[in-house]
């Protein structure tokens, strides 16, 4: 049960000039041997890289929380953004019935149905308190700062309703915290209201977290294994410490497309087969875009370097996207993820049979149907002399999903040292964050305001 990637359509012998050659590689060796190095060194404070192997502790403390706690909730409540939001959606998708919250509890296993609110649009939690009592949530705060807005005003909202309806002591019982174990404003609200808490070890950022308890904990509360989840990302890390780049599949991806990026193809597209991946795409392209876009190199200097991801379903987007990338410009990588063994299975009716463009289809099964849709899509890709490479799941398990979601993160990291940039800080993320601190008269802000103030007037001839 091993993730397996191939990459022939990213060379030159599938694709002509539009491919790389075993020359473009080697001549990128001392960035390999750079950013290898880099990696060896920081390891130990890429305390994400841990995860998969230093838990058992805190995965006996969430499945003890998770059997005493989940016979009195209907719905466990995330209140997050980006990593902390886009991480538990992706395992829940993947790994869970599609339409889980529709299940009447015991087909939930008693298991309480899951929420995640990412966002601050003023319906959104309106909306979602005429779905849900709130009384009978658990709301899971994940704020590593304890200053993100978004969050903590969602955190600032519930806390109050809560308190209302059941009062300070039972409304603390309605609340878990995950945050730093001593900086910032939520640890200590957390000590001083008596809730519930989870620590995010030092070194992990929000977009490398989904394996600690920011996504262990909503993936417990939904009957996940999240000891396979951390068993297959082990997995994959004992494939990535190699230093040979090519029998290490994540610094290879990650080579082969900065390698490409250099030659123009400035965004990847990933594209999953399976509806169970479908939030992967979502979840990646934070991972990717917030890590690897760079005003300065680790040198200080000017480069202006990243690539877009791109997400996209197969075979959704055959019918809305793949035109753009068979026939536009030569500008993408496409990363087609594909399942070997489906859950289920479903067989076409034989129906039809005198209608020829119809008949052919009775008797196939949509296992067949899709996996057919995903190869003729890279039969045309490649045939366009268009970048492309594959990556296959035996089976969308636990133990393959954590193999996933640690690849994409080592491919990351390698690909920012290719780079020369640091691939774990975001200060465009942060002159957004301070710019709307600003706005609202924040303490310590006043010169963010006075720069804003100073910033030109719009031309009114430009809008319309």
């Amino acid at each position: 049960m091993q993730l397996r990637m191939d990459y022939n359509n990213m060379m030159a012998g599938s694709i002509g000039a539009q491919g790389l050659t075993q020359a473009d590689i080697d001549a990128w060796k001392p960035a390999i041997e750079r950013a290898a190095k880099i990696m060896n060194e920081k390891r130990p404070a890429m305390t994400w890289r841990e995860l998969p192997h230093n838990q058992a502790a805190i995965v006996a403390d969430i499945e003890g929380y998770v059997a005493q706690m989940k016979g009195e909730i209907d719905a466990f409540v995330v209140l997050g953004i980006g990593g902390s939001a886009l991480g538990p959606l992706a395992v829940q998708q993947a790994l869970n019935h599609p339409f889980y919250n529709e299940l009447p509890r015991e087909k939930r296993n008693g298991f309480p149905k899951l929420y995640v609110v990412d966002n601050v649009d003023p319906e959104r939690l309106v909306y979602l308190f005429e779905t849900i009592d709130p009384a009978k949530c658990l709301f899971n705060v994940i704020s590593k700062s304890g200053s993100t807005s978004e969050t903590m005003s969602q955190f600032m909202i519930i806390k109050a309703l809560l308190e209302e309806k059941l009062g300070k002591e039972k409304a603390q019982r309605q609340i878990v915290c995950t945050t730093d174990t001593a900086k910032g404003n939520l640890i200590t609200i957390a000590k001083q209201e008596n809730y519930k808490y989870y620590i995010i070890p030092d070194g992990v950022g929000g977009r490398f977290s989904q394996l600690c308890p920011v996504g262990l904990l909503p993936a417990a509360f939904c009957g996940i294994d999240i000891k396979g989840l951390l068993e297959g990302a082990a997995q994959m890390d004992a494939r990535c410490k190699t230093d040979d780049i090519s029998a290490n599949p994540a610094y290879m991806f990650a080579l082969l497309h900065m390698i490409a990026l250099e030659k123009g193809k400035n965004m990847t597209v990933v594209m999953p087969y399976a509806d169970s991946l479908k939030f992967i795409s979502d979840w990646f392209a934070q991972l990717w875009g917030e890590s690897l876009g760079k005003h300065f190199n680790l040198e200080g200097k000017v480069v202006n370097v990243g690539q877009t991801p791109v997400k996209a379903l197969g075979v959704t987007d055959q019918h809305s996207q793949v035109q753009l990338y068979t026939e536009g410009p030569f500008d993408k990588i496409i990363v087609l993820v594909g399942v070997d063994e489906y859950r289920e299975t479903i067989t076409i009716p034989k129906l039809y049979g005198d209608m020829p463009s119809l008949g052919f289809l009775g008797g196939v099964t949509h296992n067949d149907l899709i996996k057919n849709e995903q190869l003729a899509t890279e039969y045309a890709l490649t045939k366009a002399n268009r970048m492309n490479m594959t990556l296959t799941l035996p089976r969308v398990t636990p133990q393959t999903l954590g193999q996933l979601l640690y690849f994409f993160e080592v491919a990351t990291a390698f690909a920012g040292y290719l780079l020369n940039i640091d691939p774990f800080d975001q200060p465009g993320v942060e002159e957004g964050k301070n710019a709307t601190y600003a706005l609202f008269g924040r303490p310590g802000y006043e010169e963010k305001k006075k720069e804003m103030d100073g910033a030109g007037q719009k031309d009114e001839k430009f809008v319309m």
